[in-house]
């Protein structure tokens, strides 16, 4: 048996942007062990693109940001009579049109978006489809590790609340299924959204030298940490954010990083 145990149950998955997203590689790997996928995707002109990586699979419509589309995704679900045994929360946005800000300076819309798009939408989400889950599924939502980088502004504050939200929901979704929400701490990555955060590319660089291996963190190795959380196979694991950084959290002294920056 595969160790997953995955095959021929269904998950929902939010954020698939192009090949180098998280969500697409958790998508990828969930299907090659057997799993069928409904997709639900932000704007219309997506669908072409996300039909195109996973031509066999339902997508649907939600702007997050709409009450009235996160309630249709929930109906339409139901309607369809799908049963998901997991949900991928990959949805994150922050505007910095206007470059990098002093924390201080977080415009109050701004931050009331980005908590919405970034945090909230989890919850709601959650609410919308609390009767399409199966009684044992898995929630992940996707994070970022324990870093504190002044270029992720006002992001890292929303990252915080998402993790204690899926603290929450796990707690409130117990009092009637055993239905499991972790989060996923992932350390810096290449992927196409990041790389639309002002000086990302150089804590990337940095954080590299960082990892225990001195090797930057891949985003297939985020995906089987979120995949093995979706599945059964994690099913004593709840309320749980699971860091996955390669080591660099626990090296920020590191001996050639300090030696290097003292000469």
């Amino acid at each position: 048996m595969d160790f997953l145990d995955i095959q021929n149950k269904t998950f929902l998955i939010t954020g698939v942007a192009n090949k180098k997203s998280i969500a697409y590689s958790v998508a990828k790997q969930l299907a090659d062990h057997g799993a069928s996928l409904v997709f639900s995707i932000q704007q219309e002109e997506q669908r072409v693109k996300v039909s195109k990586l996973f031509p066999e699979s339902t997508i649907l419509l939600c702007d997050v940001e709409k009450d009235s589309d996160i309630l249709a995704l929930g109906v339409e679900i139901k309607s369809r009579n799908i049963k998901l045994a997991g949900f991928l929360h990959s949805i994150a946005f922050a505007n910095f049109s206007q470059g990098l800000k002093p924390f201080h300076e977080t415009k109050l819309n701004d931050f009331l978006q980005a908590t919405n798009i970034s945090c909230f939408s989890l919850v709601t989400i959650a609410n919308a489809i609390k009767d399409s889950l199966e009684q044992d599924a898995a929630v992940v939502a996707l994070s970022i590790s324990s870093t504190t980088a002044v270029s992720y502004g006002y992001l890292g504050p929303i990252k915080a609340a998402l993790e204690h939200a899926v603290i929450y929901l796990a707690k409130s979704f117990s009092e009637f299924s055993n239905i499991r929400f972790n989060s996923v701490c992932a350390g810096p990555l290449k992927t196409s959204a990041s790389a639309g955060i002002p000086g990302y590319v150089n804590n990337y660089l940095f954080a590299e030298k960082l990892t225990l291996r001195k090797e930057a963190l891949k985003t297939p190795e985020v995906a089987k940490t979120a995949c093995f959380l979706l599945s059964p196979a994690s099913s004593g694991i709840n309320a749980t954010g699971i860091k996955v950084d390669a080591g660099m959290s626990c090296n920020y002294f590191d001996g050639d990083v300090v030696e290097a920056t003292m000469n």
